[in-house]
């Protein structure tokens, strides 16, 4: 009976050590980046201001969004002559089978600049028959910010 609550009070300790803290602003999520800590964002495109195409919608999907921090890339200001705010990017891109598009790229960037604003980039990209070039079928940039529990943004950043 005691091994078993040893074992189970080591399982709390471990689980407790591993929960995920929030992130509520920009430097916390360079302080965590820095760290080598891996940084998930959860992201809530319907609080979200669209632009598709070039144009701003009335209105957002009702979609959630997830993605880590894998690669990254953090850009000083200094590196535009500060005429740019700081921000770090990531990105990634998958293949997937979209019911109107058929298998694309679909393509996620995701850039949070020092004022906790956030741009979300998603793009399908069809590839051309016998060439290297791809199609853009579908262009969305989403505009929230970070959720630092007092606000309602549309973008939760959690660190493990």
């Amino acid at each position: 009976m005691k091994k078993l609550f040893a074992v189970l009070f080591l399982f709390l300790i471990s689980s407790a050590l591993q929960a995920q803290k929030s992130i509520t602003n920009f430097d916390e999520l360079m302080t965590a980046l820095k760290a080598g800590k891996s940084v998930k964002a959860v992201i809530y495109y319907g609080k979200c201001k669209l632009i598709s195409d070039g144009v701003e919608e009335p209105e957002s999907p009702n979609a959630i969004g997830g993605m880590k921090f894998d690669t990254y890339e953090y850009f000083d200001s200094s590196v535009f002559k500060n005429k740019v705010p700081s921000f770090v990017t990531t990105s990634q891109t998958v293949l997937i089978n979209q019911s109107f598009y058929g298998y694309v790229y679909n393509y996620v960037k995701i850039k949070v600049r020092t004022d906790n604003s956030v741009e979300i980039t998603a793009r399908y990209l069809k590839p051309r028959k016998f060439s290297s070039k791809f199609k853009v079928v579908m262009d969305e940039t989403f505009k929230g910010k970070i959720n630092d529990g007092t606000n309602d943004g549309a973008v939760c950043l959690f660190v493990e």
